[in-house]
């Protein structure tokens, strides 16, 4: 027997916290993006290389649901207009799941994921999912940066997700939906050591330093709207 799973309807208003890295790989390296099967879609390349997003999430009560994720992203344009798709998502909450794949397109998988609070002295991340580790990143903080920072961004994913494997595909009648995200957070320097397995889903980053990390603290953001 099939579980329906209901979640709030879109958009989604969140707070919470987070780790942000950036890095750039070589293109023939960026992991297959439905979102470009689906349309036109297509990493953004400087001298060869994209940039990739990695961010552990830890979204509070307060917000319309309160979870914990691991994503990476990749940066990317929609025809000319730059957007961002999502590669790799896992989040530990099923209502969250089902959401971000019926109303975005986001191919959300379970895993158990732990984001610490900024406050926790030597912050750490990591996910594993069916006892294997995704990623695993500790952060060492460094100064803050005054004020909020406001950001605006489109993700644009493969619609809808293929429920088959393999994860994330774009069912035959599949388009490219885009999302609007847009919100503000206080921001941190931080050093973050990842530890990614390889092979694993996230090799692309594996042996892979960022060459920017930040912890976003007080996030407040709307997805969908």
């Amino acid at each position: 027997m099939s579980v329906v799973v209901s979640y709030p309807p879109a958009p989604w208003r969140l707070r919470g916290h987070g780790y942000l890295s950036l890095w750039r790989i070589p293109a023939a390296q960026v992991p297959d993006l439905p979102a470009a099967a689906a349309g036109p879609v297509r990493p953004i390349l400087v001298s060869g290389h994209a940039v990739v997003a990695a961010a552990c999430v830890r979204y509070e009560p307060g917000g319309v649901a309160a979870y914990r994720e691991l994503l990476t992203a990749v940066a990317v344009r929609l025809g000319r207009r730059p957007a961002v798709t999502v590669a790799d998502i896992w989040v530990d909450s099923p209502v969250a799941r089902v959401a971000g794949r019926e109303l975005w397109g986001i191919p959300k998988e379970a895993a158990e994921v732990t984001v610490a609070d900024p406050e926790a002295g030597s912050p750490r991340c990591a996910a594993t999912a069916d006892g294997a580790l995704l990623a695993e990143s500790r952060v060492s903080l460094g100064r803050r940066l005054p004020g909020r920072w406001p950001f605006r961004f489109t993700v644009v994913q493969a619609f809808p997700v293929d429920s088959g494997p393999p994860v994330g595909t774009l069912s035959p009648t599949g388009t490219v939906r885009p999302t609007r995200v847009r919100g503000s957070a206080r921001l941190r320097r931080c050093v973050t050591d990842w530890d990614i397995p390889s092979p694993g889903p996230l090799r692309y980053l594996a042996g892979r330093r960022p060459w920017l990390s930040l912890c976003l603290t007080d996030v407040q953001l709307t997805v969908g709207d």
